[in-house]
């Protein structure tokens, strides 16, 4: 036996209070915009990820580090920004007119300060627009509640009206209160299961540029000691 509004799902929205359709309608926007992070975010991480995996082999593979520079990539890559970052404040620290201790100094402090920024610049970047899916993955299962007593104080107030408490007064409320509870929850699983993916992957991401810098440092003191002998 059914007691939804003609039988329909769509009827029953359509007849649902203006309060659960609010609801409705920006839990619908909330989940379109989640989506559109979800997806956007899977190609730029997942992306960064493998660039930055295959660009940190081939620039400990390379001869120096200006072949090594080049062997990361184009602008694309999170480690050729980095490294440009990097490379600009070396080339400046080669041509100052400083003994060798002190060159050597600022080689080791600047660049871990030039290329510390230059990591966290990319992952503020990569992490842009994931918070609204924790918003999500926090906020709209209590949006969804909110729909549902509204939902059920409809209910109530119907039989009251009525001065009946048979089935087919009450469904039409139960029924908005319930799809309400559903499409919170329909928001919320999506949003929380891609943060926490995608966490997991920006600590990869993370890990393989602090790995970058290490190595980016290291060669950049050799080649200064290399100059100066």
């Amino acid at each position: 036996m059914n007691f939804l509004p003609e039988g329909n799902m769509f009827q029953v929205l359509l007849g649902a209070t203006l309060a659960v359709k609010i609801v409705l309608l920006f839990l619908g926007a909330m989940s379109l915009w989640s989506w559109t992070i979800i997806f956007y975010k899977s190609i730029t991480i997942l992306s960064a990820r493998k660039r930055i995996a295959n660009g940190y082999d081939r620039f400990i593979a390379a001869g120096d580090l200006s072949a090594a520079l080049k062997s990361i990539g184009d602008g694309n890559s999170p480690l050729s920004r980095v490294g440009s970052m990097a490379v600009k404040e070396f080339r400046k620290l080669e041509k100052a007119d400083i003994d060798r201790e002190r060159k050597r100094m600022l080689v080791k402090d600047t660049l871990r300060r030039t290329l510390r920024q230059g990591i966290s610049a990319e992952m503020r970047r990569l992490t842009r627009n994931l918070p609204f899916l924790a918003t999500c993955a926090n906020g709209a299962p209590f949006i969804g509640l909110f729909g549902t007593v509204w939902g059920i104080m409809h209910s109530f107030h119907s039989i009251g009206q009525q001065q009946s408490a048979a089935l087919a007064t009450v469904a039409p409320g139960i029924s908005e209160a319930l799809i309400a509870t559903a499409i919170g929850l329909a928001v919320a699983i999506p949003a929380t299961i891609a943060y926490n993916f995608f966490l997991g992957k920006l600590t990869e991401v993370e890990t393989g540029m602090i790995d970058f810098a290490g190595a980016f440092l290291n060669r950049a003191e050799r080649e200064i000691a290399w100059a100066q002998k």
